[in-house]
């Protein structure tokens, strides 16, 4: 009667005087020997009810500093919650830990009424009937034995058996498949409904504001922990003849190294963690299968381009002492900075030849293609699992965050219901905080925008400092000089140093964007994720790119000439490129951020979490594992966080863009990415099956606001590697010098050639000049040469436009701007076309969607008719036996 008196006034303030925990919970602490022998069970004491959840908390009464009054008003607030779980129809055990007294585990089950009740509420689907309808089409010909050597064994990891499905009502209860009651939720699905339960439960209410979940306990240190139960342990099977020991299956044929070959057993995964993960999985295994193909070509490219660097025809003259190494380079900054020949940057322009080929733009082709080629037949492939996982019509509600539900103090009428119904705050205050917001997002993007430009200044005084303390042997023979220069020396110190500050302003903007949103208060759980999405994602990208940008599209490209060079803030010469451009350099950007952060990201998702459980284990006693419970093991696992899936994804999207958006500039990035993401397939499986406590299970019908994300970037791909093709590389200056300037009337070959190349791009300035055109002249020590080179396009001095940008120039500009437009119309029409032409679901999908979905309301129809029919005929027969004794005659 109790618990009916608190459901009927769960409006109210909640804390009831219910005495002691110990005889609520029959409280008692077990020995070993109550566990039956069993460490690895998954039932209360009793051996018959499951537990679907595990609630940790720290007993008060036997803390060593005992805070009087705090512990007591955490005690209350949580013997009110525990009360309202009892009250909303779940059974609770309580137990103390085997290692440490202090420690409480209460064991939360919920039985058949309540699961039934809820999964009406949230619109669970479940078994209607035997379904032969979903065989997955397997493989043919002589491909049956490869995909066979590929595939999970289906011995081990039988195959689940298809069923036609249907939202779950109780007044239908007939209508479904329940040859087994225990067996009719399954694991995953009750934890979900009891997480359902224990986020909504309420355990305060002040000023009519109420305070639930478990959440906001967790959050509060009134709980240390809540998460439901792994279901062995991954090394060995569990004793238990009843236990399904799917973990043991995941960690065999998934997570351990032997498995790197073998596909993902993605049913499986989906069953154990929930769709949510299992989509992701999925994601991210068809993203590396398609990599494969884009791994290939770009080694392809890359291979001619190492192939062919000896008929580089201006890498030879680069090299050749008669030609390279009498041209005299003006200096590239003032005062200390040397004249220097030519011939030295010989290694380095050996380099680019095997990135900046013909290679290079095939595969920037290829890979504006591939992209939509990806992006298409990954929807096809997500529409195959929604329907095999049963997710094409989802139809729970998303329910209000228990934080957003929490804030609700203003009272509005609402527009369609005209009933009063609570809201956080006025659309004033609303407007307020979403400004208050985009200026947080604003304000740390301009801090990015500032370590870049300070990257920029490093760049410009260290070059100074680089050129003055390496040797300056203007010949270009000593072995330092002659694979260290200062370009090399600048580039791969400030690649290293914007890699230490991308990840520093990484780790500090997580926690901003965090508190940003939290702020914001989005209402349902979805809007906090594609919030917070967006704000992590434009600040990484900002925050990966942006130097990658600088490189490929801003340095080199506003220098000025020897004479009148550009300076940043009046005082910092802007920085130029190599002879053969800056390609080289973006190429060795993208090498130590890629490289980099995948180092970072495995020692963070790797190391730490196996550190920290190794800690763990040296705190507990020697050998406690074989008797502990199966909630106490899994409480020493680590929490996963709400936001751990989010994290998985944001890695790979960067990734992504690497992939996409500079991979003209660095071919062998998609193989690269290839094998990182081969190992982050098997490195997050290890760590969710031996490192992390089990994850609620969460549905999910796609991959949700990065779909948008990835065909934003496949967008923006085209563009960049037009760019840096025609803006970064040197393809299309040499074009034009072979089609144009090679013969008459510009050259002076007869026939087309690359010969001449470097003197006719190498602009000729007078070193007399330094004193009247530089500021204050800066150049105390001249020498003795009288002219000196230098990149652009400009005339010599003494022509009547001495300086000036030449007719070459031109002729490059309006080819870069032709190229730019003719490659990315071809290529978006090319995209436009596949996406036309590739359906989103398969006919055949689509068909077994409809086929399924007709047999399921026929079944339905079926079993309704037979329940009126059925009726009916009762109601006819008592009709007929009233109609009957109506005209009987009555007996005298």
């Amino acid at each position: 009667m109790f618990c009916a008196a608190v459901l009927e006034n769960l409006g109210q303030t909640i804390v009831p005087d219910l005495g002691s925990l110990e005889s609520q919970h029959d409280f008692r602490t077990p020995e070993f020997e109550e566990f039956n022998g069993k460490p690895d069970s998954l039932f209360f004491n009793d051996g018959q009810r499951r537990i679907d959840f595990v609630l940790v908390y720290e007993d008060e009464s036997r803390k060593e500093t005992n805070k009087k009054g705090t512990n007591e008003k955490q005690r209350r607030k949580r013997q009110a919650y525990e009360s309202n779980l009892i009250c909303h129809g779940l059974q609770l055990e309580a137990t103390r830990s085997v290692l440490d007294d202090k420690l409480v585990f209460v064991k939360v089950h919920a039985p058949w009424e309540v699961l039934c009740t809820y999964a009406e509420i949230m619109h669970i689907k479940l078994p209607l009937k035997p379904n032969d309808l979903k065989n997955r089409s397997s493989a043919f010909g002589t491909l049956n034995w490869f995909t066979k050597v590929l595939s999970v064994d289906e011995s081990i990891i039988k195959p689940e058996q298809e069923f036609f499905t249907a939202p779950f009502e109780k007044n239908r209860m007939n209508d479904f498949y329940i040859a087994d009651r225990d067996v009719f939720f399954n694991p995953a699905t009750r934890s979900r409904i009891v997480y359902f339960i224990l986020s909504r439960v309420k355990y305060q209410v002040i000023n009519n504001v109420s305070k639930f979940g478990i959440n906001r306990l967790v959050n509060s240190g009134i709980y240390k922990a809540a998460f439901p139960l792994h279901d062995c342990k991954f090394r060995r099977q569990s004793e238990d003849p009843s236990c399904p020991n799917e973990r043991y299956l995941l960690y065999r044929e998934w997570a351990h190294p032997r498995s790197i070959y073998k596909k993902q057993p993605l049913d499986l995964i989906r069953k154990y963690y929930g769709e949510k993960i299992g989509i992701y999985f999925a994601w991210l295994g068809y993203y590396t299968q398609m990599l494969l193909l884009a791994a290939v070509v770009g080694v392809a490219c890359f291979l001619y381009g190492y192939l062919n660097q000896d008929n580089c025809t201006w890498s030879k003259e680069v090299c050749h002492p008669d030609i390279g190494g009498k041209i005299i380079m003006c200096p590239q900054c003032d005062r200390l900075c040397p004249f220097w020949k030519l011939n030295i940057t010989c290694e380095s322009s050996k380099r680019l030849c095997i990135f900046d080929s013909f290679g290079t733009l095939v595969f920037a082709v290829f890979m504006g293609v591939w992209v939509t080629l990806f992006l298409e037949f990954w929807k096809r492939r997500q529409a195959e699992l929604e329907y095999e996982w049963d997710t094409v019509e989802l139809q729970q509600e998303e329910q209000a965050r228990p934080e957003y539900e929490a804030r609700c103090t203003h009272v509005v009428i609402n527009e369609i219901t005209q009933e009063e119904e609570r809201i956080p705050f006025t659309a004033w205050g609303k407007c307020i905080r979403i400004t208050l917001c985009a200026s947080a997002v604003f304000f740390w993007i301009l801090l990015i925008i500032a370590s870049v430009i300070g990257i920029i200044v490093y760049r410009l005084s260290v070059f100074i400092v680089f050129s003055a303390k390496l040797p300056k042997n203007i010949n270009g023979t000593d072995p330092i000089q002659k694979y260290l220069t200062p370009q090399t020396a600048t580039s791969i110190t400030a690649s290293i140093i914007s890699f230490i500050i991308i990840m520093i302003l990484n780790t500090i903007y997580e926690k901003v964007a965090i508190m940003i949103t939290n702020f914001e208060l989005p209402r349902t759980q979805t809007d906090y994720e594609n919030s917070l999405t967006m704000k992590m994602f434009l600040f990484q990208f900002v925050n990966y790119y942006s130097s990658c940008f600088y490189i490929a599209f801003f340095k080199g490209k506003f220098v000025g000439y020897p004479g009148d060079p550009v300076y940043w803030l009046g005082k910092y010469r802007n920085e130029e490129c190599d002879p053969g451009g800056c390609l080289l350099e973006l190429t060795t950007q993208l090498t130590i951020i890629m490289g980099g952060k995948a180092i970072w990201n495995n020692i963070q998702e790797v190391l730490l979490p196996w550190i920290m459980n190794l800690i763990g284990r040296f705190h507990r006693v020697s050998g406690s594992e074989k008797i502990t419970p199966r909630w106490e093991q899994d409480y020493h696992l680590q929490p996963m966080g709400k936001l751990g899936l989010f994290y998985e994804y944001l890695e790979m999207i960067i990734q992504f863009g690497f992939v996409s958006l500079f991979v003209a500039s660095f071919p062998l990035a998609p193989l690269l990415a290839l094998v990182n993401n081969i190992l982050e397939i098997r490195v997050d499986a290890w760590k969710l099956t031996t490192q992390f406590r089990r994850l609620v299970p969460e549905k999910a019908q796609d991959i949700g606001a990065w779909q948008p994300i990835m065909q934003g970037i496949a967008i923006l791909a085209v563009v960049t590697n037009a760019m840096i093709i025609a803006f970064t590389s040197d393809m299309i200056p040499r074009l034009v010098y072979y089609w144009s300037f090679s013969v008459p009337p510009y050259g002076d070959h007869t026939s087309y050639t690359m010969e001449g190349y470097i003197n006719n791009t190498l602009s000729i300035f007078k070193v007399a000049d330094f004193k009247n055109k530089s500021k204050g002249n800066p150049y105390s020590d001249l020498g003795n040469h009288t002219t000196c080179r230098y990149r652009d396009f400009r005339y010599p001095p003494g022509h009547p436009q001495e300086y000036k940008h030449n007719i070459y120039y031109w002729h490059v500009i309006a080819a870069k701007l032709a190229f730019i437009i003719v490659m990315e119309h071809v290529i978006y029409s090319v995209k436009f076309f596949i996406s036309y032409a590739i359906p989103d679901v398969s006919k055949r999908t689509k068909s077994k969607i409809q086929r399924e979905k007709y047999l399921t309301q026929k079944l339905l129809h079926e079993n309704h008719l037979k329940d009126m029919t059925k009726n009916m005929g009762v109601i006819a027969e008592r009709m007929i036996e009233a109609v009957d004794n109506n005209l009987r005659p009555k007996s005298e």
